[in-house]
């Protein structure tokens, strides 16, 4: 933007020097005008200065005698001949000067038509120049926007599949964790059984004579299995606080709101409630800004206007739901129409929200959403 207001600034100051240079030059032929015109005005006056004096003297050569009046003729002819020859070489030099003024105006013209045509060629080709790299500036600004959605949306995909495979490595850890569980239980079981048949078997076998040391055998052995049992259960309770220990719920200052709104008072109202609870919060202009922002840090809730220039919130909201990373995200919507509930709950909204909307009903859906979450302690 900066290199196009420099080339237009000095396509401009280029056409104010041509303008400059033109007039300069109109300016230089109308002095040469004028000074042509002043001398033909000389030219004039000395014709006539001439005139006169020839008749001055045609005049004072008619004074003397008779005698000389023939003389006096024939020098007075001759005066008004070469007076009427000065006259006619003034003429043709007064012509001569006139057309050689023609001539000089006429180059001028021609000069300043050739300067005007240049001056508009090279406006042109500047113009041209200009456009060009614009243009290719256009180019090269969509390229590196194509290229970060490119990476940004490659980024999300891979978040996404370490998300997926965590959870499913997870599931599959619980799985097998609770499969060895069951199967210790059952040996334990097998065992407690294999060792009360032993010890009736034993009791049978000694008949009366060791009953007492029979029962007193099984009775030790059915407490040895009741402490063994007992003993699993507290691994198994322990493991158990254990595995809930290595977990905790979010707190509130770390939980963050992203608000995807383009009114500038609600941002900023809501910005202000969310920060007196000691929320993150981040903001959006728009649903194409809230994804972008999703993209690079995943918020925990998401609050969001129904009508926004670009990507509206039922929009954000579907594609908020289609992304694998942020299907389960909460999501908040503030409208102050009352007939968006079924196109809010068919976008996947989990709660619709009117105008004014009230800040307890806000915060309770934000704690919902916060005290859902788990993190490692």
């Amino acid at each position: 933007m900066n290199e196009l207001l420099i080339w237009i600034l000095g396509a401009a100051l280029a056409a104010v020097f041509v303008w400059l240079l033109w007039l300069g030059r109109r300016r230089q032929q109308r002095v040469r005008e004028a000074s042509a015109h002043r001398e033909a005005q000389r030219l004039a006056l000395e014709q006539a200065e001439h005139v006169a004096r020839a008749q001055r003297l045609a005049a004072e050569m008619a004074a003397p005698a008779e005698a000389g009046e023939r003389e006096a003729q024939q020098q007075a002819e001759q005066q008004a001949a070469q007076a009427a020859q000065r006259e006619a070489e003034e003429a043709q030099v007064r012509r001569q000067a006139e057309r050689r003024a023609q001539e000089e105006a006429e180059r001028q013209a021609r000069e300043e038509l050739e300067a005007r045509e240049a001056a508009r060629r090279a406006e042109e080709a500047e113009a041209a120049r200009a456009a060009a790299e614009a243009s290719a500036r256009a180019e090269a600004e969509r390229r590196a926007r194509e290229q970060a959605e490119r990476e940004a949306a490659e980024e999300a995909a891979r978040q996404a599949a370490a998300a997926e495979a965590a959870r499913i490595a997870a599931e599959i850890e619980a799985r097998e964790r609770a499969e060895w569980e069951a199967a210790r239980a059952a040996e334990l079981d097998r065992l407690a059984a294999e060792a009360a048949a032993r010890a009736e078997a034993e009791r049978l076998a000694r008949e009366r004579a060791e009953q007492e040391a029979a029962a007193q055998r099984a009775a030790a052995e059915a407490a040895a299995a009741r402490g063994e049992a007992e003993r699993l259960a507290r691994e198994r309770a322990a493991q158990q606080a254990a595995a809930a220990a290595a977990t905790r719920e979010l707190r509130a200052d770390e939980t963050l709101v992203l608000v995807a709104d383009d009114s500038k008072i609600v941002r900023v109202k809501l910005s202000r409630l969310l920060a007196t609870k000691s929320y993150r919060v981040a903001l959006a202009e728009s649903g194409e800004q809230a994804l972008a922002l999703m993209a690079a840090e995943r918020p925990h809730v998401l609050i969001t206007d129904v009508e926004m220039p670009g990507i509206d919130g039922f929009e954000l909201t579907r594609q908020v739901r289609a992304a694998a990373a942020t299907a389960a995200l909460p999501v908040l919507m503030i409208t102050s129409s009352d007939d968006k509930q079924e196109a809010a709950a068919a976008a996947g909204v989990t709660q619709l929200l009117g105008k004014p909307f009230s800040e307890g009903a806000l915060l309770a859906a934000i704690e919902r959403a916060r005290l859902a979450v788990r993190v490692a302690a």
